[in-house]
């Protein structure tokens, strides 16, 4: 029996405004196996990064329950079971790439000879050996994404969630950091949950994807991606990724169905 990740059950989350109550989710259940890539598409303002905070232990769920790594949200957060990538890098401009990998193992108290021995690595599954000494904006865009995502994997979360990191690169640049990911998946056997808004990318790298409907957010499907593992990136143009992405197109639209 595979074990599970991440389990929601009848998950609401509803924010008090001025204006009224906004209800970001409603009665989302899903699980999430370890070792799944899941990636999460929806029009803006769905809940999928509410979901992922979540998660996270970011945003309390106002109904229903959340689980990581069998044990609440925050229980799985003061264990450090997860690794949060944002939209943007966060990196520190007056810290160089390798400091700001190594601050939160400062901040958990690792040995200095482990922290230069995870930074090592860190650096070089990303692909970015040699730049230790660089500072952030002596990087590119896409470069200093996959610094976060460096500093994310330094203290060896299982579980890796990563809120539309590549959403604001080009498309040349996203496409060879969705490679990348891809092989630090294969490499790392990480379980990943990532937002996103973009199909093809959505159908590219996961192993399932969770079609969500307009506010309150709500699962319109789930689909099992039947691609093999191995993906070069002109598997895009084959029939079955085609098939998989008119699917994902097929669940949006059903999602503005709802009442």
């Amino acid at each position: 029996m595979t074990d599970t990740a991440i389990s929601a059950d009848n998950l609401s989350l509803t924010f008090q405004t001025n204006d009224g109550p906004v209800h970001a989710l409603k009665d989302v259940s899903l699980d999430i196996d370890k070792g799944d890539f899941v990636s999460f598409i929806g029009p803006s303002g769905c809940g999928k990064t509410t979901f992922l905070r979540c998660m996270a232990d970011l945003e309390q769920p106002t109904g229903g329950s959340i689980t990581v790594n069998g044990v609440s949200a925050r229980e799985a957060r003061k264990s450090r079971a997860y690794g949060y990538v944002f939209q943007h890098a966060g990196l520190y401009p007056w810290r160089t790439i390798g400091r700001n990998i190594r601050l939160p193992l400062e901040i958990m108290g690792y040995s200095k000879a482990d922290q230069n021995a995870r930074i090592k690595r860190v650096l070089e599954l990303v692909e970015l050996d040699g730049f230790e000494k660089k500072f952030p904006w002596q990087l590119s865009g896409g470069m200093q994404q996959r610094a976060s995502i460096a500093r994310a994997l330094a203290f060896d979360a299982d579980i890796l969630l990563m809120d539309e990191p590549f959403g604001a690169l080009d498309e040349i640049v996203r496409d060879h950091l969705n490679e990348q990911l891809l092989k630090l998946w294969a490499k790392t056997e990480k379980t990943i949950a990532f937002v996103t808004h973009s199909i093809p990318e959505a159908v590219y790298l996961s192993t399932k994807i969770v079609v969500m409907s307009p506010r309150p957010g709500r699962i319109s499907d789930v689909i099992e991606n039947p691609l093999p593992a191995d993906r070069p990136l002109d598997i895009r143009d084959t029939q079955a990724f085609l098939d998989v992405a008119h699917r994902v197109r097929e669940g949006l639209r059903a999602g503005h169905s709802y009442d």
